[in-house]
């Protein structure tokens, strides 16, 4: 007998869902002190995000330097940290206002979210996937404004799809 279509989609689910790291007690209950709302999830899961994506920047930074934050700069070097830039990225689940961290060379590249970037992984994808689906810019555009908080010109939706057929027709 044949497994499912639904069947299969919630094996891939598990599946995905195991392969999540482990998060500990000790941190949850920072979150989570007693029922939450949907909302305050969503909240939760922002900040943890930012504070992820924020962290990351400050390790690549550090390797950049040849120095973590807190630790002695090393004497070979001139450059070191010079504090921190707002910069607003478009996630899965809305804008995100993050802190980037800078040099004071201005050499520091960063590669989770390289400079002048304002999408982080996945948000392209989302568009991709409604494009495809035959849905116009407008719409697109008009999804992305109801669902996601976010406003964006056709122009930019024009420009992720037009990468995407570069890339594709390369």
């Amino acid at each position: 007998m044949p497994i499912s279509k639904t069947k299969m989609k919630n094996a891939a689910i598990a599946a995905k869902s195991a392969a999540l790291p482990k998060i500990p007690k000790e941190l949850l209950d920072q979150f989570v002190s007693g029922p939450m709302t949907g909302e305050a999830v969503n909240s939760a899961s922002m900040a943890f995000k930012k504070a992820l994506i924020e962290r990351a920047l400050g390790a690549e930074l550090g390797h950049h330097l040849g120095y973590q934050s807190g630790t002695a700069k090393p004497d070979a070097g001139n450059n070191q940290r010079n504090g921190s830039s707002g910069k607003t990225v478009l996630t899965e689940d809305g804008p995100l206002r993050i802190e980037v961290p800078r040099d004071r060379d201005a050499s520091f590249e960063p590669l989770l979210i390289p400079k002048h970037e304002r999408r982080f992984t996945g948000f392209d994808d989302k568009i991709i996937a409604m494009y495809a689906r035959g849905m116009t810019v407008r719409e697109v555009q008009g999804f992305l404004a109801e669902q996601y908080g976010v406003e964006v010109s056709p122009e930019f939706i024009s420009s992720v799809t037009d990468a995407v057929m570069a890339e594709v027709g390369a």
